[in-house]
């Protein structure tokens, strides 16, 4: 087993390599896509990563794959389409489609098109998740309702029993600033796409519970490793660029001050 709470300077197949079979709880990655799909010079080969992720996720375990397209030459890539149909056909399932909307997405000229503002958040599961941990919103009520039951001689109010729940699962659209608003870490903007720390943090909260082990297959500035650490989960990722290990370690060194979370390759 690979020692955790380290960021390894390497291509993913090579850390899956080493690792035991069914081993990690949960993955959340954003991969190369379309004009980033050869990463820094660096291949992305999607079926060998899904058919490797699978190997390594514990029965119920996830993959959450946060994915969009390109448009080129007025024609919409699909690539998040491609990619859920290979980890389909890796042995996952599409255990959810969620939505990750922008609310400050970049200003663009889209032409004969409304701008682009959201991407895919695929959860693959392996099996049936083993973990739910669901993100719960307030119901607004103007008052409550008291139940109530119908007899032979006329309605019976059962006290202390209300109808209306007060809170309600959230929907699979989630709304998260970009950009310089979605982390306070000056260091993350020199990755030139970083995750919003919150959806993250509420990916990792849903999916697994304190002491799972949690897995970025391209960690770039870092913000698994982070949000991981300080929600309690062991993690470890891979990463094959120098340049975005640089800034992993130094934004994380603010966050974990025990060096040795810091050994690569």
């Amino acid at each position: 087993m690979l020692e955790l709470e380290n960021i390894y300077q390497e291509n993913c197949l090579d850390t899956l390599s080493r690792l035991p079979a069914d081993v990690i709880d949960m993955t959340i990655t954003s991969p190369p896509y379309d004009d980033l799909r050869d990463y820094n010079g660096y291949h992305f080969p999607v079926e060998e990563i899904a058919a490797g992720l699978f190997a390594k996720t514990k029965p119920g375990g996830v993959v959450v794959w946060v994915v969009g397209d390109r448009t080129v030459n007025g024609n919409e890539t699909l690539s998040s389409f491609r990619h859920a149909l290979t980890f389909q056909d890796a042995g996952f399932r599409v255990h959810d489609t969620m939505i990750y909307a922008k609310n400050n997405p970049i200003p663009s000229d889209c032409g004969k098109r409304y701008r682009q503002c959201f991407e895919y958040m695929f959860c693959f599961s392996k099996g049936q998740p083993k973990t739910f941990n669901p993100l719960m919103q307030p119901i607004k009520q103007e008052k409550a309702f008291k139940s109530f039951r119908i007899t032979k001689v006329g309605r019976n109010d059962l006290a202390h029993d209300h109808v209306a729940p007060k809170e309600r699962k959230v929907n699979n659209i989630f709304f998260y600033n970009v950009g310089t608003s979605s982390s306070k870490d000056k260091i993350a903007f020199e990755h030139p796409a970083i995750f919003p720390e919150q959806l993250v943090e509420d990916q990792i909260q849903t999916w697994t519970d304190e002491g799972d082990l949690v897995y970025d297959c391209f960690m770039g500035s870092g913000t698994t490793a982070k949000v991981a650490h300080l929600l309690k989960r062991r993690w470890f990722g891979s990463e094959i660029s120098d340049e975005y290990v640089r800034i992993a370690h130094a934004r994380l060194a603010a966050h974990i001050s025990d060096r040795k979370f810091f050994a690569s390759k």
